[in-house]
C-alpha cells in the first residue's frame, strides 16, 4: 500500500527504520505498517536491506528511511501527541521513554531512536490562551512530564 496523503513526514534513520516503525505502530492504537521497500544491488546500502517503511499512526502517514549515519534527529522537529487526559499523557510518556528514551522538559522527550516528542494534554491549549497564560507557561517550564492538575492550578481552575 502506498502513501496517499499529499504531505508526509520522512524520518531518516541509520539502519533501524523498520524497527522504529514497528515500535511506533506498537505505541499508537489505530496504526499499521503500509509497505516495506528494499535496496537493490549497487545502491546506497547492501542489496536486500530495508530502504523505506511506510506506516500510519492514528491516520497520519509517515515514511521511515534507512539512509545511513549522515543525518541525525534534533529538536528542530518534534511530534506532538495531544492527549485526552492524564492517564493518556502518562501512558504515552512511559511507552515513548522506554528502553533508552529520555525525559527532557516542558512535556518534551526523546524516544530510543532520538526522535523528539511533545506529549501534551488537550487542556493545555485553552489554559495558555486564558487570562493566566503567563502562570500556566511558568508551570509548564518547571515540569518535565506535564501534569494537568498542576496546569489547572496555575490557571486558577
Amino acid at each position: 500500500m502506498a502513501i496517499t496523503q499529499k504531505i508526509t513526514q520522512m524520518l531518516w534513520f541509520d539502519t533501524n527504520a523498520e524497527e522504529a516503525a514497528r515500535f511506533y505502530v506498537s505505541v499508537f492504537k489505530n496504526s499499521r505498517i503500509l509497505s516495506v521497500t528494499h535496496y537493490s544491488a549497487n545502491m546506497h546500502l547492501p542489496e536486500g536491506t530495508v530502504m523505506t517503511v511506510a506506516f500510519e499512526l492514528e491516520g497520519q502517514q509517515f515514511t521511515a528511511l534507512n539512509g545511513g549515519p549522515h543525518a541525525k534527529f534534533n529538536e528542530a522537529i518534534s511530534m506532538v501527541v495531544t492527549c485526552k487526559d492524564q492517564a493518556e499523557v502518562d501512558s504515552y510518556w512511559q511507552k515513548l521513554t522506554a528502553d533508552g528514551g529520555a525525559e527532557v522538559q516542558c512535556g518534551w522527550l526523546k524516544d530510543k531512536f532520538g526522535l523528539s516528542w511533545q506529549v501534551v494534554p488537550a487542556e493545555l491549549w485553552p489554559l495558555i490562551e486564558g487570562p493566566r497564560s503567563a502562570e500556566v507557561m511558568q508551570a509548564v517550564m518547571r515540569m518535565v512530564k506535564l501534569d494537568i492538575a498542576e496546569l489547572k492550578a496555575a490557571a486558577g481552575r
